[in-house]
């Protein structure tokens, strides 16, 4: 599959601001390009288990995975240099236009690749590269975990030990993943955006919006 001429510019924009990536798998017919029988998550996770350590933001990294595992997806860890929070579409619709329509800080905005929810980019709520940070970073019960849907079906918190699917990813169902708002923005604190996407969920959550972007 011939990838897009502007694909490349996307991660590449992506991995220069220093925010690290690894390959990921993709759609493979209606199942998953990994090998694992039965894939939890097809095309939707890291295809190495070592995903964390082997991770960067080195373009010429990129330009090897490229060469090496043509049209993959690629995943970026959380909880380093940046983490996302995770909305269901339908929030992250009312959360984004309150947000543009003040003069808070939005950072880099996605929509995933299956189409269903939102990606709020912003900066690491736990201690980041330093290691001597680690005693810093606090554990909530928005903690979002690979694979398992921990944080449930509302607000997720990617942060230490998680991953997001970075633009333009492909799903498995034809959708593909699409930046909504400049991922070169500054990354903004977490704190000053969670308050506005909690309201947005919680004024979704009895109606049940589903409604696409």
């Amino acid at each position: 599959m011939r990838r897009r001429r502007e694909e490349p510019d996307l991660l590449l924009a992506f991995v220069s601001r220093g925010l690290a990536i690894v390959p990921a798998a993709a759609p493979r017919g209606p199942g998953c390009s990994c090998s694992r029988v039965g894939c939890p998550n097809p095309a939707g996770h890291p295809l190495s288990y070592g995903w964390q350590t082997e991770a960067s933001a080195d373009p010429a990294a990129l330009d090897r995975w490229r060469q090496r595992l043509p049209d993959v997806n690629f995943a970026t860890p959380t909880g380093r240099t940046h983490d996302v929070l995770d909305v269901p579409i339908s929030a992250g619709r009312i959360a984004f236009r309150a947000l543009t329509s003040t003069t808070e800080s939005l950072g880099p905005v996605a929509v995933s690749a299956v189409g269903d929810r939102c990606l709020f980019f912003t900066r690491a709520r736990a201690g980041g590269e330093d290691d001597s940070a680690s005693d810093e970073w606090w554990p909530c019960d928005l903690d979002a975990a690979p694979e398992t849907g921990v944080g449930g079906p509302g607000l997720r918190w990617h942060t230490r030990g998680s991953y997001v699917l970075v633009p333009p990813a492909r799903a498995v169902n034809g959708g593909r993943a699409r930046w909504i708002h400049d991922p070169t923005a500054q990354l903004p604190d977490p704190l000053r955006l969670l308050g506005a996407l909690a309201d947005a969920c919680e004024s979704v959550a009895a109606a049940g919006d589903l409604t696409q972007w």
